[in-house]
């Protein structure tokens, strides 16, 4: 990655604690009302769809950020808080920026000739599953995840919003 946007010694759960300190987030809060925050924050709309193809194991959800559209796909589960944790740890990708973080377009142009050099770049970027920047993003979804359940209003948005 060519640029580290996180200070030195700060960890994963730090910088998840401190992004969703810096959403100033309602009081009472639903997925949907997360998602309108974080189109406010990413300047765009953000569709939410099943995917069939994402097996729920080892990829459970996955999300590319066009030009005009941030698209997230999660895997097919019988649990709407399975499908909703999928849902907030992409959204806290968002929210962490990690699109940022770049890989060599020389290394994308070669193994992906025929697909936007941009759109890779921000998938590759996210290849390891063990690494600092997944974790920074479950703790992030974690804190969404117990924002909602606590909020008095709707503590169980998810089926209702995305089904």
């Amino acid at each position: 990655m060519k640029n580290n946007p996180y200070p030195a010694g700060q960890s994963p759960a730090e910088r998840a604690a401190r992004a969703f300190e810096g959403l100033k987030l309602p009081t009472h809060l639903n997925l949907e009302r997360l998602v309108e925050v974080v189109e406010g924050v990413r300047h765009r709309p953000i569709q939410i769809e099943a995917a069939g193809a994402l097996n729920g194991g080892t990829v459970c959800g996955l999300w590319l950020s066009c030009e005009d559209v941030e698209i997230i796909l999660h895997a097919v589960s019988p649990s709407g808080l399975h499908r909703q944790q999928f849902v907030l740890h992409e959204l806290g990708h968002m929210v962490l920026r990690h699109d940022e973080l770049g890989v060599p377009a020389e290394y994308i142009e070669v193994l992906f000739p025929n697909l936007p050099v941009g759109l890779v770049s921000r998938v590759l970027a996210r290849s390891s599953f063990t690494d600092d920047l997944e974790a920074a993003a479950e703790s992030l979804a974690d804190l969404f995840a117990a924002a909602i359940r606590n909020s008095a209003r709707e503590p169980r948005s998810f089926e209702r919003v995305f089904e």
